[in-house]
């Protein structure tokens, strides 16, 4: 398996320079997992498919669905292509390769473990940041257009929120400055999970019921559809920050009724 990766990294360093592949390959590879792991939900919502395992009863239009990817298109190569390409030498000076030997996996580990940790926190005192008054109307508003969110719509946001909260997911790499693979690895992880988060689906393989530390959807759809002034819920991938600072009472309180709303439901029958 080693020797298959070093092969397909050697073809990539021999045929694309540095900044080819950290910046237009980067893009590439965040369209590709990003659009490959969101569109299934809209065809899910469309099509009534999975619809018992769907959080909220409500669906979007076609337009709205529409509109989010016509604004996300314009958003990436508008915002993302370009930070992407300006912060290439902010990475190389501190110390990005992407030369061979690729890093050992745990060297791998341990860097994705520290962008997951400091991720979170910066990203949740920015997201509770971005839910003061005015903030919230005229920058974060345009993420929360959709109360009922689906995979695209997790990265649908005013570009000043693009550029604020992608701080959060950045730092972690530009103060370590990783392997390429490394840092490709952070990005398809996190577009994973924040597209996971805004799913709209609670599956029964969902991580959150295995990791009980992590948000998911089920978590995260409770922020989009209460008012902003209430909602909490701000953490990106885990929920102690919430739970540490007790900005998740509402949500906890309504899964408190919900189960015992079931278990009396259980002992009726």
């Amino acid at each position: 398996m080693a020797s298959f990766l070093d092969s397909c990294w050697l073809y990539l360093i021999t045929h694309f320079s540095d900044f080819q592949l950290a910046s237009l390959g980067s893009f590439f590879l965040h369209e590709s997992v990003f659009f490959l792991s969101g569109l299934p939900f809209i065809f899910f919502e469309r099509a009534g498919w999975l619809s018992k395992y769907k959080i909220q009863g409500k669906n979007n239009t076609a337009a709205a669905q529409e509109k989010c990817i016509t604004r996300l298109l314009l958003y990436h190569f508008g915002v993302n292509l370009p930070v992407m390409m300006i912060s290439y030498p902010v990475f190389k000076h501190m110390g990005m390769r992407s030369s061979l030997p690729l890093p050992s996996w745990k060297v791998v580990v341990s860097q994705i473990l520290f962008y997951f940790i400091l991720e979170d926190f910066i990203f949740y005192w920015g997201h509770r940041i971005l839910h003061m008054k005015w903030l919230y109307k005229y920058v974060h508003s345009v993420h929360h257009e959709y109360a009922t969110p689906f995979g695209l719509a997790s990265e649908y946001a005013h570009p000043a929120e693009i550029l604020f909260l992608g701080f959060a997911t950045i730092i972690g790499p530009a103060i370590t400055g990783p392997h390429l693979a490394t840092l490709w690895l952070w990005m398809v992880l996190r577009v994973l999970e924040t597209v996971e988060a805004h799913c709209g689906y609670h599956f029964p393989w969902s991580l959150s019921n295995f990791l009980p530390l992590y948000g998911g959807a089920d978590f995260h759809d409770y922020h989009h559809r209460v008012l902003y002034t209430r909602s909490g819920n701000y953490s990106s991938t885990f929920v102690y920050m919430d739970w540490i600072f007790g900005t998740d009472g509402g949500y906890r309180k309504l899964k408190g009724m919900q189960r015992e709303s079931e278990g009396r439901q259980m002992e009726e029958k």
